[in-house]
This record gives C-alpha cells, structure tokens and sequence, in this order.
C-alpha cells in the first residue's frame, strides 16, 4: 500500500497517446491520475469532459493530468469522440490529454482502485473513481477514493491542489472550506517570536475559552 510522502510507485502503461513510463512523463510536473470504470458509461465520460475543459486551471498550475479505464485502446479512441462531443470540442481536434488502457485491471489492482462491490458483466470487478495527486519529486501527496456510483467534484481538485502548492511554499495550513485568497493559519510549528518576521502582514490570534493561542489567523501569502 502507498502512504502519502511515498514515491508514487513508476509503471510502463500503453495509452491512447502510446507508450509512457510514468515518472517519465510526468517529468518536472505535478501529476493527477484519475481512474474509471468503464467506457461509454454516463458519469465517467461527464468527468473526461469536465477535465477538458479545465485544462487551462490545471496547466495554470503546472499540472499534467492522466486517465485510465479498464478497457482497450480501440475502445479508449472511439470514446474519446463521445468526450469531446459532450464537452464541446472540435471533433478534429485530437484528444488533449492520455488514457491508459488496463483490461485486465493489473494496475488498478496494483494502485488499489477496485471497487471490489461494482461488478462488470463478466463478473470482474470495476475500478474505482480514484484520484492521485503526485508532486514534481514524485511524491505521492493525495488520495480521493469515489465508489464507481459516484462523479467527482474538480472543483475539489483544483482547491486541494492550490492548498498543497500553497502550503509547500509557505508555513500556513487551509483551514475548512478554504479557498485560494481566503485566510489561512499560521502552522503550530512557528514559534510566537518569529510570527513578525515571517508573516509582515500580520497575524490575528482567535480567542478561544481554553485560552491557548493556536488559531492564528494570517492573510493568503502571495508565494504562487
């Protein structure tokens, strides 16, 4: 099993932009890996859709984003035409990003993204909704698991994804339902004499009935 802070494991893939090895392509980007059930299936293709036409966020951001689905090339190509459809694209336009085929679930099995409760016709499992965001280092950092009965929220994505980029470069946590620009919270971790210097644009402590001073409050760092 992958733990965040691992190595995302590297693996050798076939997709419908040929043969990558992962940590390759990925180069110095980050990555998201999203896998899927099955083609031609109504939620996963409103999913691809939605990822299309997010790519300028997700390039924003220095992010390359990468599909599977447990079926073959060919299927993947002709899909690829419904994708598109539904997202409003030229069908001339070629396919802006790769999807890899996995048949015979062996990196989904590998990656633990079946859904072991969602069964195709032949009895075999699907793969589950899975989400992986995977640093420039190669660095495993998130996992959303969705059963196959349920689509993601992207807009999730792109929050949690401008959290990790965020918080890699300054000492501040998200707080809930934060967004980018919203306060953040200064880490527990910065000592109460340095608070001035690492944060010039001031700090707010919350008054809490234990009195203890741990929810500092400090504007978004302007460090993206």
């Amino acid at each position: 099993m992958v733990l965040l802070g691992d190595i995302f494991p590297n693996f050798s893939a076939n997709t419908t932009e040929g043969e990558i090895d992962f940590h390759d392509w990925l180069g110095e980007s980050w990555g998201i890996l999203f896998s899927h059930p099955s083609d031609f299936t109504p939620v996963c293709t409103t999913e691809l859709a939605r990822v299309i036409t997010l790519l300028p966020e997700f390039i924003k951001r220095n992010v390359k984003v990468i599909g599977l689905s447990c079926d073959t090339i060919s299927s993947h190509s002709e899909w690829c035409k419904d994708i598109k459809s539904y997202a409003g694209c030229n069908d001339d336009k070629k396919f802006p990003f790769p999807i890899i085929e996995d048949k015979d679930r062996l990196l989904a099995a590998k990656l633990g993204m079946v859904d072991k409760d969602e069964l195709d016709a032949s009895g075999m499992p699907l793969t589950a909704r899975a989400v992986f965001i995977i640093d420039p280092k190669k660095k495993f950092r998130l996992s959303i698991l969705y059963p196959a009965t349920t689509g993601r929220n992207f807009d999730e994505i792109l929050r949690v994804l401008d959290s990790l980029q965020l918080t890699d470069k300054a000492k501040v946590a998200t707080p809930v339902d934060w967004k980018m620009g919203d306060d953040c919270m200064v880490l527990p971790t910065v000592p109460e004499d340095s608070v001035d210097t690492i944060f010039p644009q001031g700090v707010t402590v919350v008054p809490l009935p234990s009195g203890k001073k741990y929810l500092r409050k400090t504007p978004c760092p302007n460090v993206l």
